[in-house]
C-alpha cells in the first residue's frame, strides 16, 4: 500500500498500486483543527473533538510514511514485503547513518605510515601481521618507515588466517601488557579483524570476551570507551576492512563464525596501496574477489533501511549493519561494475597492474558499501561453512590447518540464495545480473532470479571454481549442523529481504551442493 508524501497533512489515506492519496477537506479546516485553538469554522461542530481528530490522523500518518519507501532517485527500486514479515509491534528505523575510516589511496602510500603515527603523537606503536607476511615487503616498509620516524613498536606476527576467539584472546593479551598507544595491522582481513579487537578490549580491559560479541551469541553492548587510533594496511582485495567497523572470527564452541560490530572500532585510516597486490597469488586473488562480489550484491540487495526494525532508543544503538541506503547503494553498484571489468583479468595475470589495482579500490568501495548497509545470507551461511570445514585445504594457502577461504564460503550459496531474495527487489537483481554481463534487455522480472542465478554461475565457471560445497567435502547430511550454525547469525541473515525459515535454509544449502 503506497503513501503520497504529498498529501496535506492531516487527511490523507492510502492510495492503490500507483495511486496517490488526496487531502480530505480544505487546507484551511485542517490548519484550523491542528492548531486546536477555540475558534470555529463555519461547518465545524465542536472544535475540541476536531483538533482531537486532526492529530489522531497526523499521528497516523506520520507513522505510515515512516513505513513508507524512500523516493529519492538514488534508491527508487521497490521493494516488496514479505507476507508476515513485520516489525513485531515495533516501528522500524527512519534514518541511516554513514561511518567510514578516512582512505588514502596510491603506490607507495605504505611509506607515509610513520609520518602519520608521528602525527597522532603515537610513541608505543604495535604492530600487527601474520608470519607469512611478517618478512614480505609490505610490512618491511612499514617498519622501515617506523624506524626512520623514530616510533617505538612492538611486532605481534602470530595472526591467524580465519582467526578464532582463542586468537583474539592471544592477541589482545599482548596487547593488554604492552600499553600500546597506537597500532598498525598490516595484512588481510584477519589481521585487520584482529587488530581492532585487541585495540577494543585492551581500551576496556575489564570487559568480558563476549561483552561486544553480536548477540545471540555474545551481549553485543555498544563500545562507549575511546579507542587508540588504527592504522590498516590491507594486503588483499577483498573484506574491505580497512574501512568498516566489523572484526570477524570463529567461535569454537559452536563452531560458527560471529563478531563485533560498532563504528567505534574501524580503523582511524587505511592506506590502501596498490603495491601490495603484487604478491597474492592467483587463488588468493580469486576468493578476495568473491568476497568483494558478494558484499556488493548483498548490501545493494539487503533490506532497505527504513523497513529494519526496531527502531533504535538512541543513536549509538542503531546498528552498524543498517540495511541498503541511498549512499551505499553507490559503493555497491560502483564496486560491481569494477568486479565485471577486472576480476578475472587480475586472477588471470599477476602482471596486470590496472586489474588488480582496481580490485584493491572495489575492495575499499564494496566496504563503504557493506560496512554501513550490511550483508545478508550468503555471509550468514558462510559462516558455518568455514566453521565446519572437515578436510578442505585451499590452494594458494600457506596454513597448517583445514581451511575454506572466506570469499570461497561466501560466494558458493550465491547462485541458490539470488535466487530465493529476487522475488523482494526483481529491478535490482537484474540489474546486477546485466552489470556482470547478462543480456536483460528482454528479461521479464520474475525471471530475475534464475537469470542473476545463470550469471553468477558462468561468472565462477570461468574462474574454475569448485562445485558446490560437495567438493569441499560437505554432503547432504552436513546440511542440519549448516542449518544450525545460520540460526544465530541474526545481524545479517535479518538483513535478508526475504525472512527465512530453516526449511528455506535447508533448501538453499542443498541447492549449493553442486553449481554447475
Amino acid at each position: 500500500m503506497a503513501w503520497s508524501r504529498r498529501a496535506a497533512v492531516g487527511g490523507a489515506r492510502p492510495s492503490g498500486a500507483g495511486g496517490r492519496a488526496r487531502p480530505r477537506g480544505r487546507r484551511g479546516s485542517q490548519r484550523h483543527g491542528l492548531a486546536g485553538g477555540g475558534g470555529r469554522g463555519p461547518e465545524e461542530g465542536n472544535g475540541a473533538a476536531m483538533a482531537a481528530a486532526a492529530r489522531a490522523r497526523v499521528a497516523h500518518l506520520l507513522r505510515q510514511l515512516q513505513r513508507a519507501a524512500c523516493q529519492c532517485p538514488s534508491h527508487s527500486h521497490t521493494y516488496s514485503q514479505a507476507p508476515g514479515f513485520s516489525p513485531s509491534g515495533k516501528t522500524t528505523d527512519y534514518a541511516f547513518e554513514m561511518a567510514v575510516s578516512n582512505i588514502r589511496y596510491g603506490a607507495g602510500v605504505t611509506k607515509e605510515v610513520g609520518m602519520d603515527l608521528q602525527n597522532m603523537g603515537a610513541t608505543n606503536v604495535c604492530l600487527m601481521t601474520d608470519k607469512n607476511l611478517s618478512q614480505l615487503p609490505p610490512v618491511q616498509t612499514v617498519m622501515d618507515s617506523l624506524v626512520k620516524n623514530g616510533i617505538n613498536f612492538k611486532v605481534y606476527d602470530n595472526v591467524r588466517v580465519e582467526p578464532t576467539q582463542r586468537s583474539f584472546m592471544e592477541a589482545i593479551e599482548f596487547a593488554k601488557k604492552g600499553a600500546f598507544d597506537a597500532y598498525v595491522a598490516v595484512g588481510g582481513g584477519s589481521t585487520m579483524d584482529t587488530c581492532k579487537a585487541a585495540n577494543l578490549y585492551a581500551s576496556s580491559p575489564h570487559s568480558e570476551f563476549l561483552d561486544y560479541v553480536s548477540a545471540p551469541i555474545g551481549k553485543g553492548k555498544p563500545v562507549t570507551v575511546p579507542l587508540k587510533p588504527l592504522i590498516a594496511v590491507p594486503t588483499t582485495s577483498g573484506t574491505g576492512s580497512e574501512t568498516t567497523g566489523v572484526a570477524v572470527f570463529d567461535y569454537e564452541h559452536l563452531k560458527v563464525k560471529t563478531g563485533i560490530a560498532s563504528r567505534a572500532i574501524k580503523p582511524t585510516l587505511g592506506l590502501i596501496d596498490p603495491l601490495h597486490t603484487r604478491h597474492m597469488p592467483d587463488g588468493v586473488v580469486a576468493n578476495s574477489g568473491f568476497d568483494v562480489l558478494c558484499h556488493a550484491l548483498e548490501s545493494y540487495t539487503a533490506l532497505p533501511y527504513h523497513m529494519r526494525s526496531p527502531c533504535p532508543s538512541s543513536p549509538i544503538a542503531r546498528p552498524a549493519y543498517q540495511g541498503s541506503n541511498p549512499i551505499s547503494d553507490i559503493w555497491a553498484v560502483h564496486a560491481l561494475r569494477i568486479v565485471a571489468k577486472y576480476l578475472k583479468r587480475a586472477v588471470r595475470n599477476p602482471d596486470d597492474v590496472e586489474a588488480r589495482s582496481n580490485m584493491h579500490l572495489a575492495s575499499a568501495f564494496a566496504g563503504i558499501g557493506f560496512g554501513n548497509a550490511g550483508v545478508h545470507l550468503c555471509h550468514g551461511m558462510s559462516y558455518p561453512i568455514s566453521g565446519l570445514v572437515k578436510t578442505y585445504r585451499a590452494k594458494d594457502y600457506n596454513v597448517d590447518h583445514p581451511l575454506v577461504p572466506h570469499g570461497l564460503s561466501v560466494v558458493l550459496t550465491s547462485p541458490a540464495v539470488f535466487t530465493f531474495t529476487a522475488q523482494m527487489s526483481p529491478e535490482r537483481h537484474l540489474e546486477t545480473a546485466g552489470i556482470l554481463g547478462a543480456d536483460i534487455r528482454t528479461a521479464r522480472t520474475p525471471d530475475a532470479g534464475p537469470i542473476l542465478a545463470d550469471t553468477l554461475r558462468k561468472f565462477l565457471f570461468d574462474l574454475d571454481v569448485d562445485d558446490g560445497l560437495a567438493a569441499l567435502g560437505y554432503s547432504k547430511a552436513d546440511i542440519p549442523a549448516l542449518v544450525k550454525g545460520t540460526l544465530p547469525q541474526e545481524r545479517v541473515t535479518k538483513l535478508a529481504p526475504r525472512p527465512q525459515s530453516e526449511e528455506d535454509l535447508s533448501a538453499l544449502f542443498e541447492a549449493s551442493m553442486k553449481l554447475y
